[in-house]
């Protein structure tokens, strides 16, 4: 079962680059205080992920921090040096780009799929959710092949 509104947040480690680096990241720690927007995609540099979820992020994240949100959080099933090139890529510099590599995470919110059918193995499902101090407020999580309820604009008007 995928994790509900009014959830805590599971304690996780992930990864992030941080000059240069592999930064462990505890998401306990990461969504303790304040507001987060969290959003996953099955694949970095992938045509959706690539094409409209994340610019959609980045093109919205000054009018999605204006409405109180203190971090926008980007995940997926890559190693944290992929997900560092594809912010890079992306100009996602006011996004926090997160690594679930071996995909703990992504199974701790009960939000994995089976994408070995494309080669990619075990996936994240496309989701965004606002966390508050550490507790899911609302989670989106989108039916699959759709994109709608977690896209950057919907999320903004959510929040």
């Amino acid at each position: 079962m995928s994790i509900q509104a009014n959830s805590n947040f599971p304690a996780v480690d992930v990864k992030i680059v941080v000059d240069g680096e592999t930064k462990d990241v505890n998401t306990s720690e990461l969504f303790a205080q304040g507001k987060s927007v969290l959003f996953g995609v099955p694949g970095a540099f992938t045509p959706t992920c690539s094409q409209a979820h994340l610019p959609g992020y980045v093109v919205q994240a000054d009018e999605i921090k204006a409405k109180g949100v203190a971090r926008i959080v980007c995940m997926s099933v890559n190693d944290a040096f992929v997900m560092k090139a594809w912010g890079e890529s992306s100009n996602a510099e006011a996004l926090t780009m997160l690594a679930d590599g071996n995909a703990d995470l992504t199974k701790a919110l009960g939000l994995e799929m089976d994408g070995s059918g494309f080669g990619m193995g075990t996936r994240c499902q496309r989701f965004a959710m606002i966390i508050e101090d550490g507790k899911v407020s609302e989670v989106f999580v989108e039916k699959p092949k759709e994109f709608e309820v977690s896209k950057a604009e919907y999320v903004l008007e959510k929040l």
